[in-house]
């Protein structure tokens, strides 16, 4: 690339060698590789000081783009706007500076399609998923990515790519799921869950992390291409890799229901051929399941009915419904019908056949079946006035730490449910989320964060963050004493329900006598502050907008909204 064509000519080595400056010239690099010579215009940059506010308290310098670059620019004459996470910052994760850009940028691109002007959305995932210094606002900036992909995605692709060996992690592989089309390399890597965190949380005979040979043949880009999770297996090339995308953007957009978040008949098959009492083996994989992305065939296992136990995930759906026995879609995902609402709940199943998701995780068949019972409201309303509600009743652990989970594609199960959900939203369904004991990390993620409205018991029992604290520990080589430590001083840490409430995420922080035994005067003040919900979720947007608009996040979110001010500014020039 000459200077000519470089964004960042005209630049002395003085600006270009300060302290933020060697990794956003990799990030920049390769998002200006993939683009029409001369076309690339960085938005949002270096020197617009769009620093993280959490870290420098932590004692981590941050960089001046927060490790995410956004170029617009053109690919075969095409509109394209470019989201390249750096995955030398801070392990490629996702905080609320770097989250912020990212969704924004999908947002303005599908402003311009609407106006007349497709442009596509294309990201570089490099990315470990959430930012765990940044916590519950890199949860929720995921949450607003996924959503901003899925307002992109009908008007112009939304390409994702994952070319380097950090590869896509966490959160942010839900993300990759929605895309249009995934190009990867053989390099790649694509899980939900990373090879440590399954590791810490199940052991290391359930995964050994170790094992490099083990993690490519789970995560590598072959295999996901090989079992029709990726569309494009590409060398390690510029070119090749600009080839393909520009065959990608040129293939425009899928017609409604066909991409694999919204699969559902393929992914119901594909699960019923896995026996979780045998090891599954990723080469067998691939031979049963094959590269294209369609129904396969699968033994008839018809679903196991059973009583789960008690939890405040289902005593809260049958207080708030009325209705006892709630039906079973799974024994492990609980459903209660009204004239006015659907109510949906994961709660433990001690028999679930998937053991990883036995204490009340999201798991593969926990996410169809969530996505299933979306989508059939969604249909039995469609020619109704007025849609039902959706409330998701949250009291969950987190996703579904294992093995058979991560070699399946656990990313693209949940991403099966953030896409129903974002339809249910977009039919006109109010969505509804009340959080009522823990709210974890992809679980959250998949089960409530893409609710229009969001409300939570004021409950010690209630937890909501991105990942449990040992695992956490782990990842950002801490000991969980240190990171209670800074729990107390840097917000988004804390795994306080009333710290979280000041995050800008939540409509109502619900105080009752007992959360696990609801009396009738706290049935009857949480069921009010639902009905409430519903009626705000009715009136006001059916896009998560509102988050970065409520009081709290006026205070708290001031990095997010400079991000919205800064793209919005310089989009146009």
């Amino acid at each position: 690339m000459t200077a000519a064509q470089s964004p960042l000519a005209g630049l002395t080595w003085p600006q270009l060698l300060s302290r933020h400056s060697f990794i956003e010239l990799d990030a920049l690099g390769r998002a200006t590789a993939l683009l029409d010579p001369g076309t690339a215009r960085v938005l949002a940059g270096p020197f617009d000081r769009l620093e993280s506010p959490w870290l420098e308290p932590q004692g981590i310098t941050p960089q001046s783009d927060d490790g995410t670059v956004i170029v617009r620019g053109s690919v075969d004459g095409r509109a394209v706007v470019v989201a390249a996470i750096e995955q030398g910052f801070q392990g490629g994760g996702t905080g609320e500076v770097s989250g912020a850009k990212i969704s924004q940028a999908l947002l303005l691109a599908a402003a311009d399609s609407r106006a007349g002007t497709p442009t596509a959305g294309i990201i570089l995932f490099e990315t470990g998923g959430v930012r765990l210094q940044e916590a519950n606002l890199g949860l929720n900036a995921v949450a607003e990515i996924c959503s901003a992909v899925l307002d992109l995605r009908p008007l112009a692709p939304v390409i994702g790519v994952v070319a380097g060996t950090v590869g896509s992690f966490g959160g942010m592989s839900i993300a990759a799921g929605l895309c249009t089309r995934l190009i990867v390399t053989p390099q790649a890597r694509i899980g939900l869950n990373g090879p440590a965190v399954i590791e810490q949380e199940g052991g290391v005979d359930e995964f050994d992390s170790s094992d490099h040979e083990l993690i490519w043949a789970v995560d590598g880009g072959e295999q996901r291409y090989g079992t029709g999770l990726a569309d494009d297996l590409v060398p390690d090339d510029t070119q090749m890799l600009r080839d393909a995308l520009t065959g990608a953007i040129r293939s425009g957009v899928t017609e409604a229901g066909g991409h694999r978040s919204q699969r559902l008949d393929t992914l119901a098959s594909r699960l019923a051929t896995i026996d979780p009492s045998h090891p599954l083996d990723p080469l067998s994989l691939r031979q049963l399941w094959g590269r294209v992305y369609t129904p396969v065939a699968a033994s008839d296992h018809p679903r196991r009915k059973g009583i789960a136990p008690d939890t405040r995930g289902r005593t809260w759906l049958r207080v708030l419904s009325g209705i006892e026995p709630p039906d079973e879609v799974i024994p492990s995902v609980l459903s209660a019908t009204t004239d006015t609402a659907r109510y949906l709940a994961v709660v433990p199943d001690p028999e679930n056949p998937f053991y990883r998701a036995r204490e009340g995780q999201v798991g593969l068949t926990e996410s169809l079946a969530l996505a299933e019972a979306v989508h059939e409201i969604v249909d039995a309303d469609s020619d109704a006035p007025t849609k039902r509600a959706i409330i998701a009743v949250v009291d969950l652990p987190s996703q579904a730490y294992g093995r058979i989970e991560e070699t399946a594609g656990l990313h693209q199960a949940m991403a099966t449910t953030v896409d129903a959900y974002h339809t249910a939203r977009n039919a006109g369904h109010p969505v509804v989320a009340v959080v009522v004991g823990t709210a974890l990390s992809g679980g959250f993620l998949t089960h409530g964060l893409q609710a229009n409205q969001i409300l939570a018991l004021d409950d010690p029992g209630v937890e909501i963050h991105a990942m449990h604290k040992a695992a956490a520990a782990r990842i950002t080589l801490r000991t969980v004493e240190q990171l209670d430590e800074l729990a107390t001083s840097i917000t988004p840490m804390s795994y306080n329900v009333e710290d979280w409430a000041t995050l800008g995420f939540c409509d109502g922080l619900l105080k009752v006598d007992d959360a696990d035994a609801p009396t009738a005067r706290d049935v009857e003040t949480v069921a009010a502050a639902v009905a409430d919900a519903v009626e705000r979720a009715r009136c006001g947007p059916v896009d998560l907008s509102n988050r970065l608009d409520s009081a709290a996040a006026k205070v708290t979110r001031h990095a997010s909204r400079a991000v919205r001010e800064v793209l919005g500014r310089e989009w146009n020039p």
